[in-house]
């Protein structure tokens, strides 16, 4: 039987499979049953730096003392905190699986302090999701990458904890941006996040919200990407996200060069219990094709290794579609 083990962020894993961020890990009911399914580590449901920000301004509508607003969002921040500081504490006595807290922010003041209570409570490491969107035509490009920079480096410098960015598409380099990431002090980047996305009701003529859970077709998003970038990047760890719903899709991104892969939407749609059944066909196929570990095969087919790197780049699109024509 093929050995499953493998490390990230320096972090030792039974297995690649990752739970990312979601609803499925923010109890410690569901860690533990996460954990007896499989999983090699699980990240647990983000705290929003906008829902702290709601939480205040609700509790500020309702009171009759405006000067109080410093203690209410103070009152607000710490409950919401203390509470996400429990669910680390107490996910790390109840399974021995790694835990990694998620941080959603858009500014770095608020968690640069936060980040070491974090580590304190016993996480094993700090995902970043950083959710900015550009609303602005003076707002130049750089100025969004700054942003992410300016967290990292803020949360780094106060914790020695493993820190992991979890990155959207909408980058004009996303290699030299990553690249960056790196030299400031990033562990680990996660491509890629899924971001919330609006479509329209044509019944209603209302904005409302688009497929919130991805499709196995969606693995084409990240797939190129960690092929391109575990082979320019190096010394860096991968974690893949988007369209990873069996054991096979596992085993794809490794091969392009992923370190780690999380799963979400397949466990919302087949319960919690298909997170075995992945771990099991990542390690059938392995037996299958006489990997012993995965290191057998990490990014055998990446940029850098395959005989023709095109199928990553554009002669690829012209090969296809000029055919069609």
């Amino acid at each position: 039987m093929a050995k499953l083990e493998t490390t990230y962020l320096g972090i030792n894993l039974k297995n690649p499979v990752i739970v990312s961020s979601c609803g499925l890990s923010n109890s410690v009911d569901k860690i533990v049953n996460l954990s007896d399914e499989g999983a090699g580590a699980i990240v647990l449901k983000s705290i929003f730096e906008e829902q702290i920000r709601m939480e205040a301004g609700s509790m500020l509508r309702i009171s009759d003392y405006p000067e109080a607003e410093d203690y209410i969002h103070t009152y607000a921040k710490s409950n919401a905190l203390d509470h996400y500081l429990k669910l680390i504490e107490d996910a790390k006595k109840a399974t021995s699986t790694p835990i990694i807290a998620s941080i959603n922010c858009v500014t770095s003041r608020e968690w640069i302090s936060f980040s070491k209570s974090m580590q304190e409570a016993g996480a094993d490491a700090i995902e970043l999701n950083v959710y900015y969107l550009p609303d602005s035509v003076e707002e130049d490009g750089s100025e969004i990458e700054d942003l992410y920079i300016e967290i990292l480096k803020g949360i780094k410098k106060n914790i020695t904890l493993p820190v992991v960015m979890k990155l959207g598409q909408q980058f004009s380099n996303l290699p030299a941006f990553v690249n960056r990431l790196k030299a400031h002090g990033a562990d680990g980047v996660v491509l890629f996040n899924r971001f919330y996305a609006p479509d329209i009701n044509m019944d209603n003529l209302r904005f409302t919200t688009s497929e919130v859970f991805s499709s196995p077709s969606d693995i084409r998003y990240s797939l190129r990407w960690v092929g391109i970038i575990s082979s320019l990047v190096s010394k860096i760890d991968i974690s893949a996200s988007t369209g990873v719903h069996d054991g096979l899709a596992v085993a794809k991104q490794i091969l392009a060069g992923a370190q780690t892969v999380q799963v979400c939407s397949a466990l919302y749609k087949n319960g919690p219990g298909y997170l075995s059944r992945i771990v099991k066909d990542l390690n059938d196929w392995m037996d299958k094709n006489n990997f012993d570990t995965i290191r057998e095969f990490r990014g055998r087919l990446s940029y850098k290794n395959i005989p023709d790197p095109s199928v990553f780049e554009r002669a690829q699109f012209m090969k296809y579609f000029s055919a069609m024509v």
